[in-house]
């Protein structure tokens, strides 16, 4: 039941004194009756997120925190299709890339940061959640890339082991000479139609200080684009055979099982190489030509805040406390998740002085950008996919797939 504050006056000045306690009475037990539904991705919830969920309704009582789970594969639609249909949940987790078809849509509300809170944040995090000077979502998890690479390989090529490349032109020198005297790829290059397709060509435009929309101007047909195209072509000769076949999970297991020199790939990988006995190492992404410094994309997903639930207030409260630096901080240093901090602190810098393999995730943020906001963003991602594609099988030479890519994106901005 809803208590409707026009209806509620019109009902009050109706009511006698006796009358008027016992409204209030229930009124004070509707109020301490209240639920922030959220959409939880995954199979299980996180011990630590149910740790602070409990911290938080011990502070704000009358108050309940329900998580849903759904499976990743459903969990963004489930929160769409019910925000469509007009019953909204009060907050779900999803991909920081659809706060705007969100936005556009006026199914979420805003959830503006403060110049304190923006600052506590590694640079460029918060531009993955701002469009229209505002911020739209709380990020939760984030993810960079980092480039590995396998010594014992590299040996065998007579490369030397403990020196990755550092530039575009020495990757692509590098597989190729892994591929001509070992006979085994040397690269590892997903363009399977899959979201971390695009991902992945993200990664190289970055590592050129190249960008595909700028406020709402189309800015992907540029010479850094293109450079970073015209390298996805020139290392797939020395890739993983049929690169359409494969996403970044399935590159990763045949880098694990010995047969590709080098990958881009989160922090995950290296808890699940610390298994094997491969001699393995990893470096920052190498660089091309028009880089201005070390470079990944930042793939942020966020909690989003629904509109026309009467809880969104108090969504926003628990959606920045969940995500506060104790709680936060908690959640991404487990290890293996595959998780970035989302903010410096004394406890990052005790995290990679125990463990080296993460520096290169995070120095990669500094010259970092965003995954591009689009009204439909499916499209845009299928666009990219498409170029890339088009470019790795030899449908398409890089500078007419660039333009007919640019050209498709113009409609889902």
């Amino acid at each position: 039941m809803t208590f409707h504050f026009k209806t509620g006056l019109l009902a009050l000045s109706l009511l006698g004194s006796t009358a008027l306690g016992m409204l209030g009475t229930a009124v004070t037990a509707q109020a301490a009756d209240q639920e922030i539904s959220w959409i939880y991705c995954g199979d299980k919830i996180d011990p630590i997120h149910e740790k602070y969920i409990k911290e938080w309704e011990g502070k704000n009582a009358g108050w309940t925190v329900k998580p849903e789970l759904v499976g990743w594969e459903q969990c963004q639609d489930k929160a769409t299709t019910l925000a469509a249909a007009g019953n909204p949940v009060g907050m779900a987790y999803v991909g920081s890339r659809t706060l705007k078809e969100f936005a556009e849509n006026d199914l979420i509300v805003p959830v503006p940061m403060t110049e304190e809170e923006k600052k506590s944040y590694y640079p460029n995090i918060v531009d993955t959640v701002t469009f229209d000077d505002n911020q739209w979502g709380v990020p939760v998890a984030f993810s960079t890339k980092a480039l590995y690479w396998n010594k014992d390989l590299f040996a065998k090529a007579g490369l030397d082991p403990e020196t990755p490349p550092k530039t575009w032109a020495e990757e692509i020198a590098f597989a190729k000479q892994i591929k001509e005297k070992t006979g085994i790829a040397g690269y590892g290059l997903p363009a399977k139609t899959f979201d971390n397709t695009m991902h992945q060509f993200m990664h190289w435009v970055y590592t050129n200080n190249g960008k595909v929309i700028d406020g709402d101007k189309i800015v992907m047909d540029s010479p850094e684009v293109l450079a970073a195209l015209q390298a996805v072509k020139d290392i797939t000769p020395y890739s993983v055979e049929g690169a359409t076949a494969y996403e970044q999970n399935e590159i990763r297991a045949i880098f694990l099982d010995g047969k590709a020199g080098m990958i881009q790939s989160a922090s995950g990988a290296a808890a699940l190489l610390k298994k094997t006995n491969m001699k393995w190492g990893v470096a920052p992404l190498p660089l091309g030509p028009s880089a201005k410094g070390e470079g990944t994309l930042l793939i942020t997903d966020s909690l989003a805040v629904f509109k026309g639930t009467g809880v969104e207030e108090k969504a926003i409260e628990f959606a920045k406390f969940i995500t506060s630096p104790g709680p936060q901080g908690e959640y991404e240093l487990q290890g293996g998740a595959g998780l970035t901090p989302l903010r410096p602190s004394a406890k990052v810098d005790e995290f990679v002085k125990a463990d080296p393999s993460w520096k290169p995730f995070i120095d990669g943020i500094a010259f970092g950008g965003p995954e591009p906001l689009f009204k439909d963003y499916k499209g845009f991602q299928n666009a990219i996919i498409e170029m890339v594609q088009s470019v790795v099988t030899g449908k398409a030479e890089p500078a007419d797939a660039l333009k007919k890519a640019s050209a498709a994106i113009e409609e889902y901005k």
